[in-house]
């Protein structure tokens, strides 16, 4: 029976995806984990598996182009399956019947043999009128066999919406979050927390209160024992399939993908999604690479670090010809915006243009701060920078002023007890923001530490979703890159952001005379919806106290 493959929800904030490239094709026979298409999300290049076993009877969605999350991407079934009423919604034909279904009725001498198997197949529970979704394990990364239930987050009984967390699966890479696609009531659990369950293994049952989950199990229970012997079923037509060499002899002959994801003997290069890309940007040919990642696979630094062999004439010629063609001729080039990209522009667009921004500007003594540092790192397990100083500084001014820790919510609005401080940080395609979570009740040293460490896996693409959650302020520094002074657009759902200038040494007056000293100018853009201007002055007061007495950062 053909299955519709639909875009799957990647992230907390996805809302489409873009087919960057298909590693599969119509006609293409597919199985169960194999890489259908690499799909590119508002956070990392993903690839999407086929949890499904048949042909690729259809494709919806071209290369580069994108479709919402639940938007058809493919359909799969058997060869020759009638699949259009699956794109209408219309009631599949009666007439419709696989080439395999036709050879079997043409030759009812193979079904005699074993009536009872017969029987059974025949006999499939209707599960039409049960309004109830099975729950199996996702196959969450590229060598999952299994997944381990950490910890249910919902009970038998509990209302569950699209998009809520359901449970935390323990995989062979990470703990990830299972993320519910169905509205509903969790209706069963079939996987205790602690226990293990296969990819495709039934995890639990959501759909409406009082629906007979029991024969759907059942249903899901027969359908996995018909799939079994697949591989012995298909033996049998093999002979028949043998009187007509020319259409088993067509796909054989076909041609393996020169695309990046694939080799001269047609097998798929082991190279990350961020690796393929940067070839793909640099035109580098991914399969000419050597891989020093885990089992040969080609890493990001490989692409990087690649150097192609060019004759020495030619690299000569080609320069020469480069100098002189591109005189006095007028070039450009267009890229498809980057999921990435796209959701930074629709939620600081919505930020920016939706939530009535002011801004406060403030100039900071950092002279004491300077010594305070220098002493500091003499004794620290970590190089304290003053951007951890900033953020120490920004986490205990906002426990005196809880107002600015807040976020509007339309008709209320929320004032957090705890403090959880985003960080912007620059990457390839655009900006991402990890969280430090808790940061008024750690150390200048911790802080420094988390930062260092999720910074890293920022630029390579390595956050986990609970990473990147739950900020309550932000803090974007330009300091490094000698910007002295600028305005930052409010992260959503914050009520305020801190930009931060970079350090500079100029005249100061003090007590009637004037002195060299180090100045940081810091600027708070605000909501006005919930914080006022003196409510976000007297925090950058607060502020200021504390970075210009850095010793009362650690009281």
């Amino acid at each position: 029976m053909a299955e519709i493959i639909r875009m799957p929800k990647m992230s907390d904030t996805m809302e489409e995806g873009v087919i960057a490239s298909w590693l599969k094709k119509v006609g293409d026979t597919v199985k169960p984990g194999d890489i259908l298409a690499e799909v590119e999300t508002d956070k990392a290049t993903m690839e999407l598996e086929s949890y499904d076993e048949g042909v690729l009877l259809y494709i919806g969605v071209q290369e580069k182009d994108s479709v919402p999350v639940n938007g058809v991407i493919a359909i799969i079934g058997e060869k020759g399956e009638a699949f259009e009423h699956l794109l209408t919604g219309a009631t599949p034909p009666a007439e419709s019947k696989t080439e395999e279904s036709k050879e079997k009725e043409a030759k009812p001498e193979a079904k005699v043999e074993e009536p009872a198997k017969a029987e059974a197949a025949t006999e499939k529970i209707d599960t039409s009128a049960i309004n109830a979704t099975v729950i199996t394990m996702p196959k969450m990364s590229d060598t999952m066999a299994e997944g381990t239930i950490a910890t249910w987050l919902k009970k038998v009984g509990d209302t569950v919406k699209s998009g809520e967390i359901i449970a935390e699966v323990e995989t062979d890479k990470a703990t990830m979050e299972l993320e519910s696609y169905e509205d509903g009531v969790l209706l069963y659990i079939g996987v205790e927390a602690g226990n293990s369950v296969a990819v495709d293994g039934v995890i639990a049952v959501i759909g409406e209160k009082g629906a007979d989950y029991q024969t759907l199990l059942k249903a899901q229970q027969g359908t996995n024992m018909d799939s079994a012997p697949a591989e012995a079923k298909s033996e049998a037509p093999a002979e028949t399939k043998s009187e007509k060499p020319a259409p088993t002899s067509a796909p054989a002959t076909t041609a393996a993908p020169t695309s990046d994801a694939g080799t001269a003997n047609g097998e798929r290069v082991k190279a990350s999604p961020l690796a393929k890309k940067i070839a793909e940007e640099k035109g580098v040919d991914i399969r000419a690479v050597s891989g020093s990642g885990e089992g040969g696979r080609v890493v990001k630094r490989d692409v990087e670090n690649f150097v192609p062999a060019v004759a020495p004439s030619a690299a000569v010629a080609s320069a020469v010809g480069a100098t002189t063609s591109s005189l006095g001729q007028e070039s450009f080039r267009e890229e498809k915006v980057s999921q990435m990209r796209k959701v930074i522009a629709k939620r600081l667009a919505e930020s920016k243009f939706g939530a009535p921004h002011f801004y406060l500007t403030m100039e900071i003594n950092m002279d004491k701060a300077m010594d305070a540092r220098k002493s500091m790192n003499e004794v620290s397990p970590v190089k304290i920078s003053f951007n951890d100083m900033v953020i120490k500084a920004s986490a205990s001014a906002l426990r005196q002023h809880p107002k600015v820790n807040s976020s509007w919510l339309g008709d209320k609005i929320r004032y957090n007890d705890h403090i959880h401080i985003g960080m912007a940080v620059a990457v390839e395609e655009g900006l991402l923001v990890p969280v430090i979570r808790f940061a008024d009740q750690l150390s200048l040293s911790q802080i420094s530490n988390q930062a260092k460490t999720l910074g890293g896996k920022a630029k390579t693409k390595e956050l986990q979703p609970k990473d990147w959650e739950g900020n309550t302020f932000t803090i974007s520094n330009l300091g490094m890159f000698g910007i002295d002074e600028f305005t930052a657009i409010i992260n959503p759902p914050d009520a305020c952001i801190l930009a931060v200038g970079g350090i500079k040494e100029t005249v100061i007056v003090k007590d009637g005379q004037m002195k060299i000293g180090n100045v940081m100018k810091v600027t708070l853009s605000c909501d006005h919806r919930v914080v006022d201007g003196a409510v976000g002055s007297a925090f950058l007061l607060t502020l200021k106290s504390l970075l210009e007495d850095p010793v009362r950062i650690l009281i």
